[in-house]
């Protein structure tokens, strides 16, 4: 498995694993070239020259940046692929002297819960009804530098 930058040819390859993980509350193609314009950090994760993963990350400034996504397809999860993915992120915002990561996870998603809180992500907030069509709540988690 290797880690490299996502490019607009990764798009077709996560739609599908977007269907499949988040349902109607999927990203849309639209969503990942606009995160891509933004010029913020995404990479996938590749095995095979197929993609098994991706990860993004916005820096608001030194202070602040955000998790925007991390993913898995699902016959791939519990390999290791997702902390490859959050340590690359971590490793960006350290580059960047980022204060602090946030992000949101869905209330019920306890196995990515677990994985933040072992690189010391801590709740710090709940927003209610964030995840749509589904109303599900989000936990927001914050690890400072």
């Amino acid at each position: 498995m290797r880690i490299e930058r996502f490019r607009w040819w990764h798009i077709d390859e996560v739609l599908p694993l977007e269907e499949d993980l988040f349902g109607a509350e999927k990203w849309s193609a639209a969503m990942f070239w606009n995160e891509l314009a933004q010029r913020n950090h995404y990479v996938v994760a590749l095995e095979n020259d197929e993609v098994v993963g991706y990860a993004g990350l916005s820096i608001v400034d030194a202070e602040e940046s955000w998790v925007q996504n991390i993913a898995v397809r699902r016959d791939a999860q519990r390999l290791g692929i997702g902390r490859a993915l959050l340590e690359n992120l971590l490793a960006e915002a350290e580059k960047n002297r980022v204060g602090r990561m946030l992000l949101e996870v869905a209330v019920d998603n306890h196995p990515a819960q677990k994985l933040y809180a072992t690189y010391d992500f801590e709740p710090v907030g709940i927003r209610r009804g964030y995840y749509q069509p589904s109303n599900t709540d989000a936990l927001v988690m914050m690890r400072d530098a």
